[in-house]
C-alpha cells in the first residue's frame, strides 16, 4: 500500500505535542510492515535550522490559493525507511513557533492545498492520504473537489485522525471563497457550514473515507456531548466509517534499559538502578532524600481539562499522606500559582519545575513511584505509557485513552497495572490516591508486580499500525 501521511509536526524534526509522537513513529511501523510510507510537513524555520542541509530539493510549483497563486517548494529527506517532503514557503513558515499565529487559517490552507498539487512531483501517487487534525482537514476537501477535473487523484482514498477534537479550525464564512478558493456549495450543502461559519474539522469528517480516532474508547466518547465540542451529531452521522485504534510509543526510545537520559539504566529483573535514578531526582528537586517515601510526579500541561482542579481542591489531603509530590509543566497562571505558593509550606516534600525540560521530565519518570493523570479527558495520553515503561505506577481517571491502557489493582488477584477512578471529583482521586501510597508503604512486593505489569506491556506500534494498514485496504476494497 501507498501511503501519504500528511502532518503539522512530526519527531524528530518538530513537535509541541502527541500528533508529532504519532506522526514521527506510526510512519516508520506502517513501512517496517511493508507499506510503501512518506510524510509530509511544513518546512518550517525550526526544521529547515537543523534539517535542510540532509534535503535535497525535488520542486517548485505556484499554488492556487483563494484569488492568487502562491510559491510552494519541495524538499525531501529519506529516514528510516521513509521518506519524508518538506513544503517550504518562508512567508508563511519562517517563523518562531508552529502555531499561533494571526493567519493559522492562511497558513494551513496553504499547506493543504500544496499537499494536494504537489502529488505529481512525489515519487509515486499514494493509494491512501491519512491526514490528521485540523491543520491538514482542507485535504480530503479539496482532493474532492479536484476530482472533477483530474482523473488521477479519484482514486485516492482519505483517512482523518483525530487526535483533539476541541481544536477545529473555524473562520467566518467570508474565508470560504476569499482565502481557501473554495465554491460557495461547499456551505450551502453543510459540509463545511458550522453555525454560519467555516469549520475545517466537519468538512474533514464529511469529506473523508474512514475516520479514527486515538484510542477505542476517545472514538466512543466523541459520539458524546460532553466530548464532542459540538461535533457529536457530525460524528453520529459518520458513525459507520468511525475506528478508535491506540496510540503506540517508540519502544527503542523510551527504554529504561538504554535511556542515555536518566541517571542510572535499569530494567525488569534488575531494578536497583530506579532506585539511584529516585535519589537523583530527589537531591536534584532538593526533596528529602527518602527511599522508603514513594514520589508522586505530575509532567503535563497546566490546563483544566488535564484535571488540576481536582488535584488543586485534594491537595492538602494528598500531602497529609506520607509522600513527596513533585510537578513539571506550564499553564494557565492560576494553577501555577497555587503550586508556587505550596513550595514553601512543604520543604523537602515538594518540587515545582515552571515549563518544560525533555531531560527533567525523563528523570521524572524513571525517579518517581506513582504518575497522577486524573485528566477530564484524554484523548489517548502517552505519559501514561511512558510512566509503565519505566516502572512508575499511573493513577489515571478512566477516559480515552487512560481507560484503554491503565487496568485497575485488583488485590484479591495482583492483577492490574495502575489505580483508575471513574467520576470526576477530587474525592475519589484522593481515594485512590491513598490506596497507591498505602500500597507503597504496606505491600511492596503487590507493588512491584503492578510495576513489572506495567514494565512488561506492550505499547509498541506494531499493533496499531496492522490495525491502519486494515483500514486502508478496507477503504481501498
Amino acid at each position: 500500500m501507498r501511503v501519504l501521511f500528511a502532518a503539522s509536526e512530526a519527531v524528530p524534526f518538530c513537535k509541541t505535542g502527541g500528533l508529532a509522537d504519532v506522526a514521527g513513529s506510526l510512519p516508520q511501523a506502517l513501512a517496517k510492515a511493508g507499506d510503501e510510507v512518506a510524510v509530509i510537513l511544513p518546512l518550517y524555520q525550526k526544521v529547515a535550522d537543523g534539517w535542510k542541509s540532509q534535503m535535497s530539493f525535488v520542486c517548485h510549483i505556484d499554488v492556487p490559493l483563494g484569488w492568487r497563486r502562491v510559491y510552494a517548494g519541495l524538499f525531501r529527506l529519506d529516514r528510516d525507511g521513509v521518506i519524508w517532503y518538506f513544503v517550504d514557503n518562508e512567508h508563511y513558515f519562517k517563523r518562531e513557533g508552529l502555531y499561533g499565529h494571526y493567519d493559522d487559517g492562511e497558513r494551513f490552507g496553504f499547506f493543504s492545498r500544496a499537499v494536494v498539487a504537489l502529488l505529481p512531483s512525489l515519487q509515486w501517487m499514494p493509494e491512501v492520504i491519512h491526514c490528521n487534525d485540523w491543520q491538514t482537514a482542507l485535504v480530503p476537501i479539496y482532493l474532492k473537489d479536484e476530482c472533477v477535473r483530474w482523473p488521477e487523484v479519484r482514486g485516492i482514498k482519505t483517512v482523518f485522525t483525530v487526535h483533539n477534537i476541541e481544536y477545529q479550525g473555524r473562520y467566518g464564512p467570508e474565508t470560504l471563497e476569499d482565502l481557501f478558493g473554495l465554491a460557495p456549495g461547499w456551505m450551502k450543502d453543510g459540509t463545511l457550514d458550522y453555525a454560519g461559519d467555516v469549520n475545517l474539522l466537519k468538512g474533514a469528517l464529511m469529506t473523508c473515507d474512514a475516520i479514527t480516532a486515538v484510542s477505542p474508547t476517545y472514538a466512543q466518547e466523541l459520539r458524546d456531548p460532553y466530548y464532542a465540542h459540538g461535533l457529536d451529531g457530525v460524528m453520529n452521522l459518520n458513525a459507520s466509517k468511525l475506528h478508535g485504534v491506540l496510540n503506540g510509543i517508540d519502544m527503542d526510545r523510551y527504554n529504561p534499559a538504554t535511556d542515555p537520559k536518566i541517571e542510572s539504566r535499569y530494567s525488569v529483573k534488575r531494578m536497583e538502578g530506579k532506585a539511584r535514578c529516585k535519589e537523583a531526582l530527589q537531591k536534584r528537586l532538593s526533596l528529602d532524600v527518602d527511599p522508603d517515601v514513594p514520589i508522586i510526579a505530575i509532567v503535563s500541561r497546566l490546563v483544566s481539562h488535564k484535571g488540576l482542579d481536582l488535584v488543586c481542591k485534594a491537595f492538602d489531603e494528598i500531602m497529609s499522606l506520607h509522600c513527596q509530590f513533585v510537578v513539571l509543566g506550564s499553564g494557565d497562571y492560576g494553577y501555577e500559582q497555587f503550586f508556587e505558593s505550596k513550595l514553601g509550606w512543604l520543604p523537602g516534600r515538594m518540587a515545582l519545575y515552571r515549563g518544560y525540560n525533555e531531560d527533567l521530565a525523563m528523570a521524572i519518570y524513571a525517579g518517581a513511584d506513582l504518575f497522577l493523570m486524573p485528566s477530564k479527558s484524554e484523548p489517548c495520553g502517552l505519559s501514561q505509557m511512558i510512566a509503565m515503561r519505566y516502572g512508575t505506577v499511573p493513577i489515571v481517571r478512566e477516559t480515552g485513552g487512560l481507560k484503554d491502557t491503565v487496568h485497575p489493582y485488583e488485590a484479591w488477584c495482583g492483577a492490574g497495572n495502575g489505580f483508575t477512578f471513574a467520576a470526576y471529583n477530587s474525592g475519589d482521586m484522593a481515594y485512590v490516591i491513598r490506596q497507591a501510597v498505602d500500597l507503597y508503604h504496606n505491600n511492596r512486593d503487590a507493588f512491584k508486580k503492578l510495576q513489572y505489569h506495567g514494565m512488561t506491556g506492550d505499547y509498541s506500534w506494531d499493533k496499531s499500525a496492522q490495525a491502519y494498514h486494515h483500514i486502508y485496504e478496507m477503504i481501498r476494497s
